[in-house]
């Protein structure tokens, strides 16, 4: 493995050692021991979105991507994937800023990212590269606007697909540009870059939010932030606590134990919570797909891949809180099997103990409202578990 580039492997229980970007008003070159606490800081990833498969990508197009920091820090670093690509892909040019409006950037805080001291970077086919850190301060709940640029992409991209957020692509390389001119496709997913971390206090930790389509926002409204993650980190900022840091890593269709709308979640944990820095907490609230998709999944079949999941995360030091699986009376899907299986797995998840706490998401709809109830449902203190 070269230095700042990790394999994006199926199950990795272990975080990645690779090497990181820093933005702040926007980062420089660390090894990777730098993901590692370092006297009394380390690093947290303040945005992330899990990784699929995009379709094909498109050579010499420039992709700016907006995405929502959740708490402040030094030191930016962005991570970019390849992890669904079947070859390597180069990055000739990625940079940092903060917006202003649309596509427009904040005069001055465009800065050049650079990977190993180098402004390129070619990522092999599965695999990611974190930037170097990027000196300055990266405030939160900001919209933080990375821009990157690939000369000769083929192949499958990799990225996430529905973003509830508006981002920009252009022909061309125009990542080194404040202004919006260029930028004239507006484009409604993220592609490429999956994390963002900084570096602040060791007091300071994150927390994962891994789940399905209501943890991805949808029927939430798009760029206003309204996710129900996006609303727990808004209430994380003002409560005395140490988890501060959210990262969304829900995809919308996803299972438990069936790979199909992404990896399923047994495949998916180590590249998108595990190896991300900083997590404290896994907040889980999956399984209704696998319900739903009338496979001959059991309340015992999912059961055993929750306790997989417990079992994985605590090797690696992370707690996790169950959310029950919420209703879905009203669909097509539904029938009194599949709302047997559903009873059965949240009994489990109330009454078993094996979780280190519980939320009760049962009788919340998604929408903006709901969004915010399923946010404020959450026992805060819930996440600053240990395990």
């Amino acid at each position: 493995m070269t230095a700042g580039i990790a394999r994006a492997g199926r199950r990795a229980a272990l975080p990645l050692l690779v090497t990181a970007l820093l933005v702040g008003t926007a980062v420089q070159a660390t090894p990777a021991a730098a993901r590692a606490s370092s006297g009394d800081r380390h690093e947290v990833i303040t945005w992330g979105a899990s990784a699929d498969r995009m379709g094909d990508a498109a050579p010499d197009r420039s992709y700016r991507l907006v995405v929502r920091t959740s708490i402040a820090g030094d030191d930016l670093r962005v991570r970019l994937s390849n992890a669904f690509g079947d070859r390597p892909v180069t990055f000739d040019s990625v940079y940092a800023g903060l917006r202003q409006e649309g596509a427009a950037l904040v005069r001055g805080t465009n800065r050049r990212l650079t990977f190993g001291g180098a402004r390129t970077v070619t990522v092999p086919a599965g695999a990611t590269a974190y930037s170097d850190p990027l000196p300055g301060r990266l405030p939160a709940a900001s919209d933080l606007v990375v821009s990157l640029h690939t000369r000769e992409a083929a192949g499958p991209a990799t990225g996430h697909s529905m973003a509830m957020q508006t981002s920009y692509a252009a022909d061309g390389d125009h990542t080194g540009e404040e202004g919006a001119t260029p930028w004239t496709d507006r484009i409604g997913s993220w592609f490429y870059l999956d994390a963002v971390s900084v570096r602040t206090s060791t007091t300071t930790a994150a927390v994962v939010a891994l789940g399905d389509s209501i943890t991805d926002g949808w029927q939430s409204t798009t760029d206003l932030n309204r996710r129900w993650p996006d609303y727990l980190a808004r209430r994380l900022r003002k409560a005395d606590t140490a988890v501060k840091g959210v990262a969304n890593e829900g995809i919308s269709g996803n299972k438990v134990l069936a790979d199909g709308a992404g990896q399923s979640v047994l495949n998916r944990l180590g590249l998108d919570v595990l190896s991300q820095p900083g997590v404290r907490t896994v907040f889980l609230f999956e399984g209704v797909n696998d319900i739903k998709a009338h496979t001959g999944v059991t309340a015992q079949d999912l059961i055993a891949g929750y306790r997989e999941i417990i079992a994985r995360a605590h090797e690696a030091g992370t707690c996790v809180v169950g959310a029950t699986v919420a209703p879905f009376k009203g669909w097509y899907e539904w029938d009194a099997a599949a709302e047997s299986v559903r009873q059965d797995v949240n009994r489990f998840i109330r009454d078993s103990g094996e979780f280190d706490a519980v939320t009760d998401f049962d009788r919340i709809h998604p929408n903006d409202k709901g969004m915010q109830a399923m946010a404020d449902s959450v026992d805060l203190n819930s996440l600053d578990c240990r395990t």
